[in-house]
């Protein structure tokens, strides 16, 4: 495999990851960012589906997130990431999972018009913890409003159960309890640590960068 696929989550856009597409360009790596926000996981799932069927070969996939119910219902991955991100089971959602933080809970404003959307300010602290200041500001800037129903859906298939995995947990989320990010990560093949935030693209897209750039080698460790 020689590409990379990345999935953003709920609230989230494509330019989220440009930090570390930019990574991954500098090292010659074919990256891909669908845009979600489709207004089901259905349709999520077909325009990334799209995406990685147009691929050369078959690729990396990494989801965040929300993304994470995404990326479970796609074939044809040759390795999925869970990057804090919902890993359902058969029947499961991530909203049936659970484990939304009572901050972030908090922080979701409803609109008139029956979209949702996060409320800047709260954001910084909620996803972005450890990024620098103005980073921190400038992805909370890029947040867009969320149609309901995305995390009711359930995936149509459990690729996690016949594609390589690895999952990322990030010890210092504040929007999904490290404690569900645990108990998913034992269904991927393995597992990694990380004590960042919700969104450690942000605050150390080298980082994330730097394990998929591994992951792609096909008899590499990743000890990240």
């Amino acid at each position: 495999m020689n590409g990379v696929v990345l999935v953003h989550g709920l609230y989230h856009d494509p330019r989220h990851f440009d930090l570390v597409v930019g990574e991954l360009a500098a090292a010659r790596v074919e990256v891909a960012v669908p845009e979600l926000h489709r207004g089901s996981l259905l349709a999520d799932t077909e325009a990334v589906q799209a995406v990685v069927d147009a691929m050369g070969e078959p690729p990396l996939v990494m989801g965040h997130s929300y993304g994470g119910s995404v990326i479970t219902g796609l074939t044809g991955a040759a390795h999925l990431v869970y990057l804090a991100a919902f890993v359902p089971a058969e029947g499961e959602s991530a909203a049936r999972l659970g484990g939304s933080t009572k901050r972030l809970a908090s922080s979701i404003v409803h609109d008139g018009d029956g979209l949702t959307h996060v409320d800047s300010a709260a954001a910084v602290e909620v996803f972005y913890a450890d990024a620098p200041i103005e980073r921190a500001i400038w992805a909370a800037s890029l947040l867009r409003p969320q149609k309901p129903g995305c995390g009711r859906g359930m995936p149509k298939r459990q690729s996690w159960q016949n594609t390589p995995s690895t999952y990322v947990i990030c010890t210092q989320d504040r929007a999904i309890e490290p404690g569900l990010q645990r108990e998913m990560s034992r269904r991927c093949s393995s597992a990694l640590t990380w004590h960042t935030s919700h969104s450690p693209f942000i605050s150390q897209p080298g980082r994330v960068a730097a394990v998929l750039g591994s992951l792609l080698l096909p008899s590499s460790g990743h000890s990240q």
